[in-house]
C-alpha cells in the first residue's frame, strides 16, 4: 500500500462516504440501553448518533443534530429521557426522533408542518447477537450478508454466558492517538506485533499470551471475507485442553461460573471454556478481543478515538470481576498492551508520511496461505494474510 493513503485528507474524506456512511457500522450494544427511554451518545464515523430505546422497547439510532440551527440536542453522554430539548432554541423532539415541538410557534404559522420535521435518523438498524449496527444507506446487503462468517464469532462469544448473552454495562474508555485509522484496524489482527510491542508485559506477566503469536504457534490467522478477519487461538487451546486455560486461569479458580456453564450447555460446556472468547475485528470498526471491545471512531486523517470497554457475560459474576481486573490492567488508563500500541500507531503515522520508501509491505506469509476445510483463507498467526483481506475488501469498496 502506498504511505498516503494513510496521511492524504482527500483519502479520508471518501472512506468516510464509501465506507462509514455506506456500509454497516458498529454503533452500541442492546444491554447499554435495558429500559424504556434509556439512551446513550455514540458514533458512526465522526458523526454523532444517539442511541435511544423508546418506550415501545425499539431501538433507535438518531443523528445529534437540531432540524432548526445544527445545535447539539444531546451531551450527556447516557440516561433516561421521554425527549431531547436543543438548548439554543428550544425544540424538542420525542425520543423516537419525531418533533414535539418549539417555542412561540406562531412565528412558524403556515411556514412549517412540524410533521415533516424529525431529527435526522440513521436509515436501517439492525443487531445481531445485541450488537447494534447502523448503515447511512437506506438500501443494501442485510446486517447478516455483511457480517457473514463472522456472525460464528459472535455466536461463539455469546456462547460464553451460562445465559448466552454478552452484556456492555462496564463502562468505556476513551483513548486518542495521533494516527489514521486504518493504523488501528491493521493492528487488530496482526499476529506478527505482539512479541516485540509487548515484549515488557510478557516478560513480567504469566498469562501466555505472547506464546500464541510466536513462529511455532499452531494458532492461525483467517480471512473470513467482507473485510473481516480472526487470530483463530483454538488450536492452540486446543492443544492445551485445559478448561478456562483460555483465559489464563483454571476452573477451580471460578468455580460458580464452571457449574453454571455445565448447567446451561452440558457436554458442550467442556469444548466452549477450553475453545474460550474468539479475537475477531469485524470491518470497519468493531474488534473484539477475547474479553475486551473496541469500537474504532475515526475523526480526521490523522485521529482516532478508540472507545474501550471490557466484556460482561449474563450470569457470570466471577468470571466477570476477573475480566474487568485483566481490562484495568491491559488497557485501562495505567495498562500496558493500549499504551504499547498507541505508541506504536503514532510513530508509524509519523514513518509513513516519508517519501522514500513510499510504500507498505504487506506480503508476511504469501508463501503459505492455503484454504480450510470451511474454504477460509488461513496462515501462521503472525503472517499478514488478515491485512491483505482488509485491503482487498478495502479496494471494493473505494472502486480504486
Amino acid at each position: 500500500m502506498h504511505g498516503s493513503i494513510y496521511t492524504d485528507p482527500a483519502i479520508f474524506a471518501d472512506e468516510m462516504e464509501r465506507i462509514f456512511y455506506s456500509t454497516w457500522v458498529f454503533v452500541g450494544h442492546e444491554s447499554e440501553v435495558p429500559e424504556p427511554n434509556d439512551y446513550v451518545v455514540k458514533s458512526i464515523g465522526p458523526q454523532s448518533v444517539i442511541m435511544t430505546r423508546a418506550k415501545d422497547g425499539s431501538i433507535h439510532l438518531l443523528q445529534n443534530r437540531c432540524a432548526h440551527r445544527g445545535n447539539l440536542v444531546c451531551e450527556a453522554p447516557k440516561g433516561n429521557t421521554l425527549a431531547f430539548r436543543c438548548q439554543y432554541h428550544g425544540w424538542t423532539y420525542a425520543n423516537n426522533g419525531d418533533l414535539l415541538g418549539f417555542p412561540y410557534k406562531q412565528g412558524y404559522d403556515g411556514v412549517l408542518d412540524k410533521s415533516n420535521i424529525t431529527l435526522g435518523r440513521v436509515p436501517r438498524v439492525e443487531s445481531y447477537q445485541g450488537f447494534v449496527f447502523g448503515s447511512f444507506a437506506p438500501d443494501g446487503p442485510s446486517l447478516r450478508e455483511h457480517l457473514g462468517a463472522a456472525t460464528e464469532c459472535l455466536d461463539r462469544l455469546a456462547r460464553i454466558s451460562p445465559a448466552g448473552e454478552v452484556q456492555l454495562t462496564a463502562g468505556w474508555l476513551k483513548h486518542r492517538v495521533k494516527a489514521n485509522w486504518k493504523m488501528l484496524l491493521e493492528n487488530e489482527t496482526d499476529g506478527y506485533h505482539p512479541q516485540f510491542v509487548h515484549s515488557s508485559i510478557f516478560s513480567v506477566a504469566t498469562s501466555g499470551i505472547g506464546a500464541l503469536y510466536s513462529e511455532n504457534s499452531t494458532a492461525l490467522c483467517r480471512d473470513l471475507g467482507n473485510g473481516h478477519t480472526e487470530n483463530d487461538l483454538r488450536p492452540e487451546f486446543r492443544r492445551i485442553a485445559e478448561p478456562m486455560g483460555w483465559f489464563g486461569t483454571t476452573a477451580e479458580k471460578v468455580p460458580n461460573y464452571v457449574q453454571a456453564m455445565r448447567d446451561s450447555y452440558g457436554k458442550a460446556a467442556e469444548e466452549i471454556m477450553i475453545d474460550g472468547s474468539p479475537h475477531v475485528m469485524i470491518f470497519p470498526s468493531l474488534f473484539i478481543a477475547e474479553i475486551q471491545l473496541f469500537q474504532i471512531q475515526p475523526l480526521a486523517v490523522d485521529q482516532t478515538v478508540q472507545h474501550v470497554t471490557c466484556m460482561q457475560f449474563k450470569d457470570a459474576a466471577d468470571l466477570n470481576r476477573r475480566v474487568l481486573q485483566q481490562t484495568i490492567g491491559s488497557v485501562g488508563p495505567a495498562g500496558f498492551l493500549l499504551a504499547d500500541d498507541s505508541e506504536m500507531y503514532e510513530r508509524n503515522q509519523r514513518g509513513v508520511a516519508a517519501r522514500n520508501p513510499e510504500w507498505v509491505l504487506i506480503a508476511r506469509g504469501l508463501n503459505r496461505e492455503h484454504t480450510d476445510a470451511e474454504g477460509f483463507t488461513v496462515s501462521n498467526n503472525t503472517d499478514e494474510t488478515t491485512l491483505r483481506a482488509i485491503w482487498r475488501h478495502y479496494m471494493t469498496l473505494m472502486d480504486h
